[in-house]
């Protein structure tokens, strides 16, 4: 069982993460007595779906200081009018965790109702800080990092889960939940979002490889990121007088995620995706760590029409943090070369290079550190 970094909040609060993320669980150790509502479970499912201020009756039987969780809760977006009039009626004092593996439902229902009475906090795969060196990098890369991959040995069990969760999941449960129309257009436009994860998103070429119409991809993309199994990260333009690329990058939830979606999770890695996966593994600690610790950053990516470009940059608050990240053990200057430029022209603030090395250098402006020392070097930073 891992530790995880998240901090149960003292009032009410929605947590949202993709499947198998372990938000149960973790509501689990953290509310043991709490009453449960499962969604996912059929028979309550129903029971709820068809008579939602069930709900009320349930709660006039509690206690008030008794904590109140559903799961699932996107599943019926109605039950929200209903946890808004209890919250209410108690002046906060009833205490709710709703648990939702999509945003999308609940940003089109009432889930807005809640702002101001109930908290967001999201849950993420397994960091590094939580494995805290229990799996190898390499384990890391190939399956990723949700809790049920990472808790096996058995990499037949690994794989056999992944690609349940590819096919099961993100294929038809999105499309029973209605979100998609054509399964076959969507599990086209996965695999080749999966050979481009981590750079420069271009729709038109999307379209054109998933032979799937451009609108159709901005709704599929949109889809990816309500259901939280991946993110856009904005361009940054901090230069005016430089001509720099617009264009998001499009990232997964998980390393292990892509390897299944891209058919490649059964194959040893090559060195050109290892480096693709260990940026994607950086972004989404430092995105997760950002969430866990509410440092209350931004992220982006910077590059130029000239092709200089920076993985990375981290702003929080005036501190601007740039990243180069490299899958490699021995660091080359010419990595450092953007970054110092950055630095020296006071672009940003702080620099860093994020490697698999074992010591932590200085290569003049830039401090480069090994990615178990990510987030504590980081933290202290900030």
């Amino acid at each position: 069982m891992f530790k995880r970094d998240l901090v149960l909040p003292t009032n009410s609060f929605l947590l949202f993460g993709p499947r198998s993320t372990g938000k149960s669980t973790w509501l689990g150790e953290k509310l043991p007595d709490a009453i449960k509502i499962d969604l996912l479970s059929n028979r309550e499912f129903l029971s709820f779906f068809n008579n939602p201020s069930l709900l009320q009756q349930i709660v006039q039987n509690a206690p008030i200081n008794k904590w109140i969780v559903i799961d699932e809760i996107q599943k019926i977006p109605a039950l929200l009018d209903e946890v808004h009039k209890a919250m209410y009626e108690s002046q906060g004092k009833r205490k709710f965790a709703l648990t939702g593996s999509s945003a999308r439902k609940i940003k089109r229902s009432n889930g807005n109702m809640l702002a101001g009475r109930a908290l967001t906090r999201n849950l993420f795969p397994l960091t590094l800080n939580e494995l805290d060196g229990a799996l190898s990098l390499e384990s890391i890369l190939k399956y990723g990092t949700l809790p049920i991959i990472s808790s096996q040995k058995d990499t037949e069990i690994k794989a056999d889960f992944l690609e349940s969760y590819v096919s099961t999941y993100m294929k038809e449960e999105i499309q029973q939940e209605a979100l998609v129309k054509k399964l076959d257009s969507f599990s086209r436009f996965l695999e080749v979002m999966a050979i481009l994860n981590g750079q420069i998103l271009n729709v038109s070429n999307v379209a054109s490889n998933a032979k799937v119409a451009r609108t159709t991809i901005n709704g599929y993309i949109e889809i990816l990121c309500d259901t939280l199994l991946g993110y856009l990260l904005p361009s940054w333009r901090p230069k005016h007088k430089v001509k720099e690329i617009n264009h998001p990058k499009f990232y997964f939830f998980d390393t292990g995620v892509i390897r299944t979606i891209s058919g490649k999770l059964r194959d040893s890695l090559d060195s050109e995706e290892r480096g693709r996966l260990f940026e994607t593994l950086i972004v989404n600690e430092l995105k997760a760590t950002n969430s866990y610790k509410k440092l209350g950053a931004e992220f982006f990516y910077w590059k130029t029409a000239d092709g200089a470009e920076v993985d990375l940059i981290m702003k929080v608050g005036k501190k601007i943090l740039g990243f180069e990240i490299k899958s490699t053990d021995s660091w080359k200057s010419k990595y450092s070369k953007n970054l110092n430029q950055m630095a020296e022209e006071g672009i940003i603030t702080k620099a860093f290079g994020v490697y698999t090395g074992k010591y932590s250098l200085k290569d003049d402006r830039v401090t480069v550190i090994p990615y178990t020392d990510l987030v504590s070097t980081i933290l202290n930073v900030l």
